[in-house]
């Protein structure tokens, strides 16, 4: 089968197409046909060497993290799916095998995997897996959101970005979003309230009990931007994020909060509520066959884009 493999670190041409083995379900697991991946700043981060740390120096390393696609097979134990269920899920990051979710057969977790919503193609499921869940979390699980809040979210039309104006709109909040000023008009219809521009004053924008940053760069600035008991969340994590978050320790509840996003089973069935609901609708950018993929990873680190780029697995 094809993988996308990163054959060193380095810039996007380290990613090569191999022929590799098609892998087996272990216990508990399951083996999906891939129709698609995304591309995730994790995916990027581990390319250029950020994570090395983690990832190691043995090569090839898999890339990707997000799919949808088919389950082709089950191991015995596993009951909950079966051949011909549509699924979007994720791979562990530090899993067992050599591929990430760009290739052509993962096998997963069954705990890690369900079923894509009614409505959406396997495409559009998977620009929204690792977006979806990470907005959810952020929101729902991390600072609690509250219908009739006041919400900004920074970097809003990104991956993340356009997912969590969704679903804090569909929480009942007020919705600010920070973004480029030609992305304005999309952001309003996805359910922001207002759309700001990057050079936006504390004047302009207010106070806010919620911040979702996904950025990762001044956060002390926009942290002196919460109302009372306000609380800030980013997901755009670096050295200096790091050293924000542990710094805002002493201002108690309204300290810069981050998290692990592990999505399992329940909180893809949760996202997919939203999704069937209408309440939350994929927004890709642009989609790239996997023999494109270093062309992706390319455009995603040049920035600018506007929700999602697909990595069409199947083409």
């Amino acid at each position: 089968m094809k993988a996308a493999q990163i054959s060193q670190y380095g810039q996007p041409d380290v990613l090569k197409i191999n022929e590799v083995d098609r892998p087996a379900p272990g216990e508990g697991e399951v083996l999906v046909l891939v129709e698609a991946s995304s591309v995730n700043g994790h995916d990027v981060i581990v390319r250029s060497g950020g994570l090395k740390m983690v990832s190691g120096r043995k090569f090839p390393l898999g890339t990707g993290l997000d799919f949808a696609g088919t389950v082709v097979a089950t191991c015995p134990s596993v009951e909950a799916y079966r051949a011909g269920d549509q699924v979007w899920g994720t791979v562990h990051p530090r899993g067992r095998h050599v591929t990430g979710a760009a290739a052509e057969y993962v096998t997963v977790p069954a705990d890690r995997i369900a079923l894509v919503p009614a409505g959406i193609s396997l495409s559009d499921a998977a620009s929204l897996v690792v977006a979806g869940t990470t907005a959810l979390i952020a929101l729902r699980d991390s600072t609690h959101l509250e219908s009739r809040e006041r919400v900004l979210v920074r970097g809003a039309a990104g991956g993340v970005g356009t997912a969590a104006v969704q679903l804090a709109h569909a929480m009942g909040a007020h919705v600010t979003a920070l973004a480029r000023d030609r992305y304005a008009p999309a952001l309003r219809d996805l359910g922001a309230d207002r759309v700001l521009g990057y050079e936006a004053t504390p004047e302009e924008t207010g106070s806010f009990d919620v911040i979702l940053d996904t950025a990762g760069s001044e956060l002390e600035c926009y942290r002196r931007r919460l109302a009372k008991n306000g609380r800030m969340v980013t997901v755009g994590l670096s050295a200096s994020a790091l050293a924000a978050i542990a710094l805002s320790t002493v201002h108690g509840c309204r300290r810069i909060r981050t998290f692990s996003a592990n999505p399992d089973s329940a909180l893809l069935e949760d996202l997919a509520g939203y999704v069937a609901s209408g309440a939350v609708r994929p927004v890709v950018s642009s989609v790239f066959p996997l023999a494109d993929i270093a062309a992706a990873q390319e455009a995603f680190g040049r920035g600018g884009i506007l929700g999602k780029l697909v990595i069409d697995v199947a083409a």
